[in-house]
């Protein structure tokens, strides 16, 4: 790049995330925060109340390996969940990936987070290349046939979703912004709130009551409200009987 004078700030100069190479060849830019905060949500809250939690898989990030006449061919979806799986319970049995022709299962909604370097192929508006692997669309509508596709657009807050109707995937209407999914007995919205202490958009999931489903840390929080309201209310008690002339130590 050719000097300026005066000289451009570096901001304006210098590679951002999505200029840098990652370190395998052919992978888009660095992921950034967003791209760790916002699984990590969806993780957490998705509870379906139909799924023992050891029969769900919840994977961020893990290659999905789809086609044995091609090994070493793969996607990478941001997040997605499989259903009828088993998790693993011990830390060395922990996936490497996700191998369609080992498991035997492929996902049920795969969720994945536009970036200004991927926008185009997430909503399917690339061509396949001439001897290069399918597109990620191709992967989750032909192959794998998942039946739910999620995108979320946080730059111009927008979700959508995509239903596998037939062979194509057909894009679903969302009032509110939110999906409703009968299988899980969940739905997935956007919700305006804090979460680990930044506040924005996000995709979370929500009850069949319109809930948003609490966080590890909510409930802990929730749990400890309640403990402090039933201490109050025993205190309360307890000095409504002294006034009346009850000592509740004595109380049988």
């Amino acid at each position: 790049m050719y000097q300026t004078d005066p000289p451009r700030p570096p901001h304006e100069v210098l590679p951002t995330m999505y200029d840098l190479p990652s370190e395998l060849v052919g992978e888009p830019g660095l992921p950034d925060e967003f791209h760790i905060f916002q699984p990590r949500l969806l993780s957490e809250t998705c509870q379906p109340p139909n799924y023992p939690t050891e029969e769900i898989l919840i994977a961020t990030d893990l290659n999905l390996y789809y086609d044995l006449r091609h090994p070493l061919w793969y996607k990478r979806p941001d997040w997605y969940i499989v259903l009828g799986v088993s998790r693993a319970q011990q830390q060395q049995d922990l996936r490497l990936s996700y191998v369609i022709w080992q498991e035997g299962v492929a996902p049920f909604l795969v969720v994945e987070l536009l970036s200004p370097g991927t926008e185009q192929e997430d909503l399917g508006q690339t061509l396949r290349e001439v001897n290069k692997p399918p597109t990620k669309w191709q992967v989750y509508e032909q192959i794998l046939r998942i039946p739910y596709y999620v995108v979320f657009d946080r730059y111009n807050n927008q979700l959508r979703c995509f239903r596998l109707e037939g062979t194509r995937y057909q894009e679903l209407s969302l009032p509110n912004q939110r999906l409703w999914l009968e299988e899980l007995q969940l739905g997935l919205g956007v919700w305006q709130g804090s979460y680990d202490n930044t506040t924005g958009l996000w995709l979370r999931w929500y009850s069949a009551d319109h809930q948003w489903i609490p966080t590890p840390a909510q409930q802990v929080e929730q749990e400890r409200q309640r403990a402090e309201q039933e201490r109050q209310r025993a205190e309360r008690l307890v000095e409504y009987l002294r006034i009346q002339g009850i000592d509740p130590d004595n109380l049988p």
